[in-house]
């Protein structure tokens, strides 16, 4: 083992932040660089990050994104966007028809260059110290975020990104067990069952010890809820916003 592997496996996500320290604009810089440095599709480079430091601003992103005070709180929050702006300036610098955003390719390859370059930025700033938590919630009110941050066409944020100093740091969440999602040769549907039953109780253990047992739920019921009508605040907006965005895919 190394250093780079012992942080990745021990990474968890901090809600709770020092409010008397800042991070750095070098320290932000570094850690935008490292996300940047990662692959992306063709070298295209599909992906913008806003810095939001602005207090007002971050208050309203937070109250956007659900109420996540962890926005507010901490001294910077990212927003990682796919980004087609670009493409587009240079297809009409190249006398060419921008017609990826007319196909779904454009939202996969872009969510994609998204989530790499948000994994990169995350062990950045771990690896400095520092704390952060993914927010997914940045698509629950996109309208909002897209007035905001002033996005133009072609633009869409996909997650959020918090960083500070960390105030309290959690038990880390055991995952999956890796014969459910290590797969050899093929994908073995017949495992995944019993995985699930041995995770559940996994789960069901971490949370009434992390809540001293006012909390005993497991992982599938948690999902399941949320994959039945959790997430219908997220579907209401972003395939039109998507759309509004210019990704006219059918």
């Amino acid at each position: 083992m190394n250093e780079t592997i012992d942080l990745l496996k021990n990474h968890r996500s901090v809600r709770e932040f020092d409010k008397g320290k800042d991070v750095s604009e070098s320290e932000v810089a570094t850690i935008i660089e490292a996300a940047m440095a990662a692959p992306n599709w063709i070298n295209g480079q599909q992906v913008s990050i806003i810095e939001v430091r602005n207090p007002k601003k971050k208050a309203a992103l937070a109250e956007a994104a659900g109420n996540q005070r962890w926005i507010d709180e901490a001294p910077v929050f990212l927003v990682f966007c796919l980004d087609f702006y670009r493409a587009k300036l240079a297809a009409e610098k190249n006398g060419s028809q921008l017609q990826v955003v007319d196909d779904i390719e454009a939202v996969i390859v872009g969510s994609t260059d998204v989530g790499i370059a948000l994994g990169s930025a995350v062990i950045a700033a771990e690896s400095m110290g520092l704390g952060t938590v993914p927010i997914g919630g940045v698509r629950r009110n996109l309208q909002t975020i897209v007035d905001l941050l002033d996005l133009p066409e072609y633009v869409f944020p996909v997650s959020g990104l918090v960083i500070g100093h960390p105030g309290t740091i959690p038990d880390q969440k055991p995952r999956l067990p890796l014969k459910a999602t290590h797969q050899q040769e093929e994908y073995n549907a017949k495992i995944q069952r019993e995985a699930i039953d041995e995770y559940d109780q996994t789960i069901s253990n971490y949370m009434a010890e992390r809540t001293n047992g006012q909390d005993s739920s497991n992982w599938s019921s948690k999902v399941a809820r949320f994959y039945d009508t959790g997430f219908e605040q997220y579907a209401k907006n972003s395939s039109p916003i998507l759309k509004k965005q210019g990704f006219h895919y059918k």
